[in-house]
């Protein structure tokens, strides 16, 4: 028996249509090319070290007075002379156009590496401190913070507040008081709103679940029904949470609808759409999944899931900035100096706009991409993580193993389905839980990660996929869930009942061959005969192998489906 190489799997598995990837390359290009600009940015605030027992900064050239820690404008000059870089356009900037906006950056930032910024109660980082950020970055794990919201749970949290504050204002000084507020939220909605409202003293139990539909949208005439019920017994409503893109079937709620009820009772119209918000960037499927989202108060909008900027990259976007300002500005003169009745539109601090004081500049990694990749480049990574995401709904279909149970067309990029072999499934609670569970483990060591939820018949999968997936990995998924769960099915099998000294190999039985010993479900038989051409030579018929990897085990093994029932005399096997 003949194993095959490395090369010749990559060979048999690889798509001949998929592009090869070269982000690799692409990343160490950029790297150099920025690491010439900040090298010179740090080496600046030590050289200018030397002078600082002189009682002055290191004078360097530039437009205005500058020395290395910054070189000062006001916001609105600063505004004009980088006017240029500000806008973005429909064409792509590319790497020239990035190096050239790093470098302005870089020009009229503060310098916190210099030893003369004691202005806050931080300094610069250090070595460690650039290599870990640029790690975080490169492995899109979670980092705290960001100019507008450190993630969509705090952006929708903000939202509430800022809707309690702008409609019942007296609350933002003196507290819910005597009010019971309620929230409306939908079914297969976040937690987070639920625990906003722990936070800010509305409970829990005050968070309204609305029922949905099959496609999992909000149902309207439900909402209204819970609205004025609460009315009737004594309660505010305020607060609609609508839902672009649900985090386990994709669903969008029908925000016109919802935007005639949210006026009509005078609620504050809220969409999180921290993951189907980014769908905005494809007008083909914008058009009727966020229709009506114009309508809304307030936007939650994650670039850092869909559109693959690192995380944390999340904003909190509002119809009014002056209402957000009005709502969460205070009196805090030893940070702020914002001038009495100022607009929010002059208002360049913006840590007096949200909740946050301390934070990083986390939108400047979503207007960098905008700016070398351009719009039509996130245009098409929906556009093609929509495709992907049809490409694998039709390959589980045409494996006639499993229920899909995703509302069709997708209405965003999960793609829910149970394992169910040969189309056969049943609403086996406690086992769809088990194969599950035990098929998402067994899919690890294949090199496969993806999650599950619960549901009416048990435990499903929720596949999420994107733009950036190659067809041949969709491809391995689905043939390495098969596989995987041929494995559990084998360990489940009952032995082989014995009966005139025979063995009955039923329909569809899976054989698995270790070594010199053979496994017919649950019953080891021994010795068994391997032909040269990988063949299981049992009562003198031959069956094709496969070969398949056993993860408890880590040893290889062959399997083999008994494609018809046959009898199998002991002096055979």
């Amino acid at each position: 028996m003949r194993l095959r190489n490395s090369q010749e799997f990559v060979a048999m598995s690889s798509a001949p249509t998929d592009t090869p990837l070269n982000r690799a390359d692409e990343v160490k290009d950029l790297l150099e090319a920025i690491q010439e600009l900040i090298i010179p940015f740090i080496r600046s605030a030590d050289e200018d070290a030397a002078t600082k027992h002189t009682g002055h900064g290191l004078q360097t050239q530039g437009s205005g007075p500058r020395t290395t820690i910054v070189e000062h404008h006001p916001p609105k000059k600063l505004e004009s002379i980088l006017s240029e870089e500000l806008e973005i356009n429909e064409k792509k900037t590319g790497k020239d156009g990035l190096v050239k906006l790093v470098s302005s950056v870089l020009k009229y930032s503060v310098n916190t590496w210099d030893q003369g910024f004691l202005d806050k109660l931080y300094a610069s980082t250090n070595a460690v401190g650039v290599v870990s950020e640029l790690l975080l970055a490169v492995l899109n794990t979670n980092t705290s913070g960001g100019i507008s919201q450190p993630g969509g749970s705090a952006a929708n949290s903000s939202a509430i507040v800022i809707a309690r504050n702008t409609l019942y204002p007296e609350t933002k000084t003196d507290g819910n008081g005597t009010y019971k507020f309620t929230v409306f939220t939908s079914a297969h909605g976040h937690y987070s709103v639920e625990k906003a409202a722990n936070l800010f003293g509305l409970g829990s139990k005050n968070v309204i679940p609305v029922p949905v539909d099959t496609d999992g949208c909000m149902i309207p005439s439900e909402l209204e029904r819970l609205v004025q019920e609460s009315k009737a017994r004594g309660e505010t409503p305020f607060f609609l949470n609508a839902t672009a893109g649900t985090t386990v079937h994709g669903s969008f709620d029908p925000f016109t609808a919802l935007s005639a009820i949210c006026k009509s009772h005078n609620l504050w119209f809220h969409i999180d759409g921290s993951w189907g918000g980014s769908v905005i960037f494809s007008s083909t499927h914008a058009a009727s999944r966020l229709a009506g989202a114009h309508l809304a108060d307030s936007i939650t909008i994650n670039p850092h899931k869909m559109l693959g900027v690192p995380m944390t990259s999340s904003f909190l976007l509002g119809r009014d900035m002056n209402t957000f300002y009005r709502a969460l500005t205070l009196p805090a003169g030893y940070l702020f100096h914002n001038a009495p009745g100022t607009d929010a539109q002059d208002i360049y601090d913006l840590a007096d706009l949200t909740p946050q004081c301390g934070r990083r500049a986390d939108s400047l990694k979503f207007f960098l991409a905008l700016q070398y990749y351009g719009p039509q480049h996130f245009s098409n990574l929906v556009a093609r993580a929509y495709a992907n995401a049809e490409y694998l709904l039709k390959k589980l279909k045409e494996s006639g193993n499993f229920k899909t149970i995703s509302p069709e067309p997708l209405p965003c990029l999960q793609v829910c389905f149970y394992y169910a072999r040969g189309g056969v499934w049943e609403a086996d609670k406690e086992r769809n839980d088990q194969a599950t569970t035990q098929m998402a483990q067994r899919l690890v060591s294949r090199g496969f990660m993806i999650d599950f939820a619960p549901g009416e018949g048990g435990k499903f999968f929720r596949v999420v996929v994107n733009g950036g997936l190659i067809k041949g990995t969709l491809d391995g998924l689905v043939k390495a869930l098969e596989e995987v769960a041929g494995g559990i099915e084998c360990a489940e099998k009952e032995q082989i009942a014995v009966e005139g000294g025979a063995e009955r190999l039923e329909s569809s039985t899976l054989v698995i061959c270790r070594g010199n010993s053979v496994t017919v479900g649950a019953t080891l038989v021994r010795p068994t005969r391997l032909s040269d051409d990988n063949t299981l030579i049992v009562a003198g018929g031959l069956y094709s192998l496969d070969l398949a990897l056993d993860e408890r085990a880590s040893i290889f093994c062959l399997c083999v489906w008994v494609e018809e029932s046959m009898d199998i005399g002991h002096d055979d096997v």
